[in-house]
């Protein structure tokens, strides 16, 4: 098995000791580490808990994106909510993002998201060979 680091400009900068995306070659299988509401540009939240599942998947996609995919590869998406109230609103925003089939998809509520976020995501991407 051959690891190799996915990482893009377009998606905030890794911030501790993990990877954006891992691509794994046996199977062409990328482990998506879990993106925040920050803005890649000013490494700042955005305000709101629309506007940060937006820039969460925003994030997402652009490291799919670098990865070789796109969002449509996701097969796997794990959502961490500060507040499950919000569950409706990430099924309305998925929805202007993804296209069926979904991926699988576990939704969990936490107390607490690095740098005070409302969200977070992380995903399993499987590429076509």
């Amino acid at each position: 098995m051959n690891k190799s680091v996915v990482s893009t400009n377009k998606a905030p900068q890794a911030i501790g000791t993990y990877s954006q995306a891992i691509r794994v070659t046996h199977g062409d299988t990328v482990y998506l580490s879990g993106q925040i509401g920050l803005d890649p540009v000013t490494m700042q939240m955005v305000s709101g808990v629309e506007a940060q599942i937006e820039q969460v998947i925003i994030n997402l996609q652009e490291v799919v994106i670098a990865s070789g995919g796109g969002l449509n590869d996701i097969v796997k998406l794990n959502i961490y909510l500060t507040d499950l109230g919000n569950f409706a609103m990430v099924n309305e925003i998925m929805g202007r993002y993804f296209s069926q089939p979904y991926p699988a998809r576990a939704t969990i509520g936490v107390a607490t998201l690095p740098r005070d976020a409302l969200v977070e995501m992380d995903a399993i991407v499987v590429l076509d060979e």
